[in-house]
């Protein structure tokens, strides 16, 4: 069975931000809305202080806490782990955005734009759907299906693969299957320490985050 899985390797994330405005730029996402962003950390203390940069987004989880709370099953996990939502089906209560521990969902009342008015690229990719709903990432869902169809190679080929991924100049997040062993996410869980976060709370992220080298 197939389980879509990110990795994020923090020892090369510059936090450089070019995800965040990737997947705005691919989801036309409204300000304030930030399916992909990067958390900027401090560790240490002084004077042996680094700096540590965390890309955060939803997780797609195994046990979503979100999917749990919501009334009108609109939140629903697909059987290769993708956890996605029907704008349809939505009635905006907001439980999903309170459930989530890793604040990965938004909601937004009404259409904004950058700039105060409408630019070309704002007008041609409205989501009318999205207002009055929960929102969040979707691993660049159709993407991912129109490049299965077309035989591609999710984390392999560019056109199947999520665009915050294509777009790490670093070459920090990875994506593919982790249930097969010869996957590119499989060989770097296997050959590097990772963890995944607030994986106590028995969600079952699909995003790890890798730290180290196994010895």
């Amino acid at each position: 069975m197939t389980r879509w899985a990110m990795i994020a390797d923090l020892r090369r994330c510059v936090g450089c931000q070019t995800c965040t405005a990737a997947c705005r730029q691919a989801n036309a996402t409204p300000p304030g809305v930030q399916w992909r962003r990067v958390v900027d950390l401090e560790v240490g203390e002084y004077p042996d202080v680094k700096r540590a940069f965390v890309p955060v987004g939803c997780m797609h989880c195994e046990d979503p806490p979100c999917m749990h709370v919501c009334p009108s099953t609109a939140t629903r996990k697909r059987a290769d782990g993708i956890v996605t939502i029907d704008y349809d089906l939505c009635i905006g209560c907001a439980y999903c955005a309170v459930a989530c521990p890793y604040q990965a969902r938004f909601k937004v009342d009404r259409q904004e734009f950058a700039y105060g008015g409408s630019t070309e690229d704002e007008r041609e990719n409205l989501h009318p759907d999205r207002i009055g709903v929960a929102t969040k990432c979707t691993f660049c869902v159709d993407r991912i299906d129109a490049g299965l169809a077309r035989g591609l190679t999710p984390g392999v080929d560019p056109e199947a693969t999520p665009a915050c991924v294509n777009s790490c100049i670093a070459k920090a997040l990875h994506f593919g299957d982790a249930e097969n062993p010869a996957s590119n996410v499989s060989q770097l869980l296997a050959e590097n320490q990772f963890f995944r976060m607030h994986e106590e709370l028995g969600t079952g992220p699909g995003f790890y985050y890798l730290w180290d080298r196994r010895p």
